[in-house]
């Protein structure tokens, strides 16, 4: 006795309804993985964002709050002062550490210019004190940041002959840095900068001889 055996393969209707779930299976693959790329693309723009907010206000916790109170009696007819600040524009006296090859008090100026078809706030450092021989020292610009849609200072102190401190757009004309000095940053993109307050250590107008002295103390400590 002879047995047959009859082999069957896949009906049509079972092979298309395997091809249609494939083809769901990939699409979901495909958009999962769009998905985690955009999301790790967020993430690495989230981080550069953060990160330019810290670069920032690291560089004014570090050389604004430590800003030296000097008058300049070497460059002009008339002495000045060296702390000057406007509701856009702030210039400074601080100190670097030696290891960036910036020797003494540097003199930091901020504004915000037109560059390229957008506002950028420029940062140039000259040092304070004059070369022996009379030559001018070389100025180094960089920029702190661009794309920006406004940029405001104000400055807390008490004015001539009061107690109390008050808020003021200028700081210009004084014998002594302010309290606080506030900065607000806001950008072109839209991305929110939280507004920096910063205190300044000293206050007082010192002389030359002593700013320099303390400068070079600050060096030896940053090193």
């Amino acid at each position: 006795m002879r047995c047959s055996k009859t082999i069957q393969g896949f009906t049509l209707i079972e092979v298309l309804i395997g091809l249609t779930l494939l083809s769901i299976m990939m699409v979901l693959l495909f958009t999962s993985l769009k998905i985690c790329a955009d999301s790790w693309e967020k993430g690495e723009t989230k981080i550069a964002e953060v990160n330019e907010i810290s670069v920032v206000y690291n560089f004014f916790q570090r050389h604004l709050s430590a800003a030296r109170p000097l008058w300049d009696d070497f460059s002009g007819e008339e002495r000045t002062f060296s702390f000057q600040g406007k509701s856009q524009s702030l210039q400074f006296v601080s100190a670097f550490p030696a290891s960036v090859g910036k020797s003494g008090p540097q003199l930091i100026s901020l504004f915000l210019q037109e560059e390229d078809q957008e506002r950028v706030i420029k940062v140039v450092l000259t040092p304070f004190f004059p070369l022996a021989d009379g030559n001018e020292w070389n100025k180094e610009e960089v920029t702190l940041v661009s794309g920006v849609s406004e940029f405001k200072l104000t400055y807390f102190g008490a004015e001539d002959g009061a107690s109390e401190g008050v808020w003021m757009d200028e700081w210009l004309v004084k014998q002594v840095q302010p309290r606080l000095v506030k900065i607000k940053i806001e950008l072109e993109n839209g991305i929110f900068w939280p507004e920096m307050v910063i205190g300044i250590q000293s206050v007082g107008s010192l002389n030359n001889s002593d700013g320099d002295m303390l400068s070079q103390s600050e060096e030896e400590q940053q090193q």
